[in-house]
């Protein structure tokens, strides 16, 4: 059989670029090997820039906890909120947040019951996909079982100034299953990680089954929330001009690249989520999304010509924005120094807004809440300050 001439001079092309030395390079926007979503890697490889605080939330999903996930859903931008307050040695906290699951029956036993929904990560947009995505079902909760998971799957700090930490969550025995919670918590603090534990009902009764003891094997702290409590949310008479400029926010993202679309959608829906479950809880998402906390360069080119001006010389023609092709780079650069521009002017907006908001809510609250999200701050505030953080106001 003989062979096509174009055909054998494509085998000839390849097999000589497969023996040679050179390698052929493709930028990181366009390599697929380097744009995989969380959703397809194990975990996302850490590299510290700076005092960091992460945090492992895992959430029991089994029948019973519809309350929990639901305070979680409504509280989470609440407290990134405040924990991005935090900094050390005069530097700005970088923080990062994962999520697990355990307790549902449709997830396999011989695996614990339980599924990492998210590595530590500062992608709060997926990270938030990932939170409104749980569903409750009846199961085995194993405490230990998901903390040893925690511990070994994830990418941890090893810097001794960092802070670690794991928030497990749940309401039934804290030493069910095959992996004993002592084992389990022996092993984080063996990596300096900080066990703490939230049980889902009456204080004594988590004693009882052994919350408080996890916590005080790990360092941490106990606690304790009335999971099926609505939270109690006060509007502010700010709330719809804070609103209205998170979505003007929205307006200075400009996709990019192999995933910029695909996540310039998830953030709209993100935007969803929030507004879902209440005024509140979409307006602490507009201030997270006007924190430094919100880091999106892998996606948004004005966040990569914000961190680094000669992302322009490296894009090439083929992965630019639509409404940026073909256009010269003085063009370009204007464009994207207008959208800097409206994008810091509404960040200022949205912090005047958020201490006059914050102001008002201090004056006119009744009293504490005990929910997930007020008990989480005030605990892991503590910590944080115990290890050497200090909280802006």
């Amino acid at each position: 059989m003989k062979i096509p001439k174009f055909l054998l001079f494509l085998l000839l092309t390849i097999t000589s670029l497969l023996s040679s030395d050179t390698k052929l390079k493709l930028p990181d926007i366009l390599n697929p090997d380097k744009q995989k979503d969380h959703q397809t890697i194990e975990s996302t490889k850490f590299i510290r820039s700076g005092p960091t605080i992460q945090i492992a939330i895992l959430l029991d999903s089994s029948n019973s906890m519809d309350g929990l996930i639901t305070q979680t859903k409504s509280q989470i931008w609440k407290i990134i909120n405040e924990l991005a307050l935090a900094n050390k040695d005069q530097k700005d906290v970088t923080l990062q947040v994962g999520l697990f699951e355990y307790g549902k029956s449709s997830l396999p036993s011989s695996k614990g019951y339980l599924q990492m929904l998210s590595p530590l990560t500062n992608d709060l947009d997926f990270l938030s996909e990932k939170l409104f995505g749980l569903k409750t079902n009846g199961g085995d909760e194993y405490a230990g079982w998901v903390i040893q998971d925690a511990v070994k799957r994830l990418q941890w700090s090893h810097h001794k100034d960092d802070l670690k930490l794991i928030i497990i969550a749940g309401n039934e025995s804290f030493s069910q299953g095959a992996v004993s919670f002592a084992t389990a918590i022996k092993k984080a603090s063996k990596a300096k990680v900080i066990v703490n534990t939230i049980f889902c009902g009456n204080y004594d009764s988590g004693i009882n089954l052994q919350w408080q003891k996890g916590a005080q094997l790990g360092g941490g702290v106990y606690m304790n929330i009335d999971q099926n409590k609505k939270v109690l949310t006060m509007p502010t008479p700010y709330d719809k001009k804070i609103l209205a400029l998170g979505s003007q926010l929205n307006k200075t993202y400009i996709s990019y690249g192999h995933q910029g679309h695909q996540k310039k959608m998830r953030q709209a829906t993100q935007d969803k989520n929030a507004q879902s479950i209440s005024a509140p809880a979409a307006v602490e998402r507009s201030f997270a999304k006007a924190s430094k906390q919100y880091k999106n360069q892998s996606w948004d080119l004005t966040s990569a010509y914000e961190e680094k001006e000669s992302v322009l010389e490296e894009l090439p023609q083929s992965a630019m924005p639509k409404e940026l092709k073909n256009k010269s780079k003085k063009e370009v650069k204007l464009y994207l120094d207008n959208q800097l521009k409206k994008r810091k002017s509404i960040q200022k907006d949205l912090a005047k807004l958020k201490a006059k908001r914050s102001s008002f809510i201090s004056k006119n609250q009744p009293k504490k809440q005990k929910d997930i999200g007020t008990v989480l701050v005030e605990n892991l505030k503590k910590i944080a300050h115990d290890n050497g953080f200090i909280f802006k106001k």
